[in-house]
């Protein structure tokens, strides 16, 4: 491991790091108004969603490095306690991207961007319409985290009204990830695009207890097909298979051959491995624990 000081390095060295590590980000396409009610337009990837109840955004609008100058979002969001958050689908990336070069004040980005200005219900920032999401907001604090070029400003923001595009529902009414086709910011010019084969499904009780590694084979931790994430799917069960099932995997076709093999453990791994990526996580553990009562793996651990 490279280890370093955050101290020992120039700020924006460390900000790439940081970036570069800290990555996916989700992006704030954030929307303001002046006091004269000039429009201001800016993504942000230092964002997150931080509570439900109340619904609570937070966003960080950071000094610039070069003259620890603050930026036009700073100074709306000050003067008027108002923000609009929308979203950044795949379909406007560029045009956000757009709208974060740093334009003078009186420069309205959507003009800029090419993205329209649509009205909210309850702030007086103006809505994107092209955006899937639009949440609209108001601040509720801004803590100044330093004082350097570099320091972000946390804008901790109230959700009052949520607008979402019809077209991003699936069937049952849940919000669907491949219609929504979010992109996240990474380190210097990366991006990621959250839909399609980027897109798993991992599925874990929370409200249960499970099993956990240390209730696994030790054959099966010491596997040399097995992997960390072939283990943690069978650690998220929620008890062993039951010792019936394990044998009488022993009358299934497929698994003579398993274990007629030079390496029957090796062999019954790779076919659990091959049932874990479709799914078969019953299956898998059945022959992961059929796998431990091989005479090769009991004598292996004695």
């Amino acid at each position: 491991m490279k280890t370093i000081d955050p101290k020992s390095i120039p700020t924006p060295q460390l900000h790439q790091l940081l970036v570069s590590s800290v990555a996916p980000r989700p992006i704030a396409f954030v929307s303001t108004v002046d006091e004269a009610g000039t429009p201001n337009l800016a993504p942000y990837s230092f964002f997150n969603c931080f509570s439900s109840n109340p619904p609570i955004l937070v966003f960080s609008s950071n000094r610039k490095v070069r003259d620890n100058t603050t930026k036009d979002t700073l100074h709306n969001v000050e003067a008027t306690r108002e923000v609009v958050i929308n979203m950044v689908n795949y379909e406007i990336v560029r045009q956000a991207a757009v709208a974060s070069v740093e334009f003078p004040p009186e420069v309205n980005e959507f003009e800029k961007s090419g993205l329209t200005p649509l009205a909210s219900d309850l702030v007086k920032p103006f809505r994107v319409k092209e955006s899937p999401v639009q949440m609209e907001c108001k601040v509720q604090q801004i803590l100044p985290l330093g004082e350097g070029g570099g320091a972000g400003h946390l804008i901790i923001c109230e959700v009052v009204r949520i607008h979402i595009a019809e077209a991003a529902y699936d069937a049952e009414g849940r919000l669907d990830p491949h219609k929504l086709d979010l992109m996240g910011r990474m380190g210097r010019a990366f991006y990621v695009r959250a839909s399609g084969d980027a897109v798993h499904t991992i599925f874990q009780d929370m409200e249960k207890v499970v099993i956990g590694f240390d209730q696994l084979p030790r054959s099966a931790r010491d596997s040399r097909i097995l992997t960390g994430n072939d283990l943690g799917a069978l650690a998220g069960m929620a008890a062993p298979p039951a010792a019936e099932a394990v044998e009488a995997l022993r009358q299934e076709d497929f698994v003579a051959p398993l274990l007629a093999g030079d390496n029957p453990v090796e062999a019954l791994h790779r076919r659990a491995q091959q049932e874990l990526a479709k799914g078969q996580v019953e299956l898998a553990a059945r022959l992961v624990w059929l796998a431990a009562e091989h005479p090769s793996a009991v004598t292996l651990h004695l």
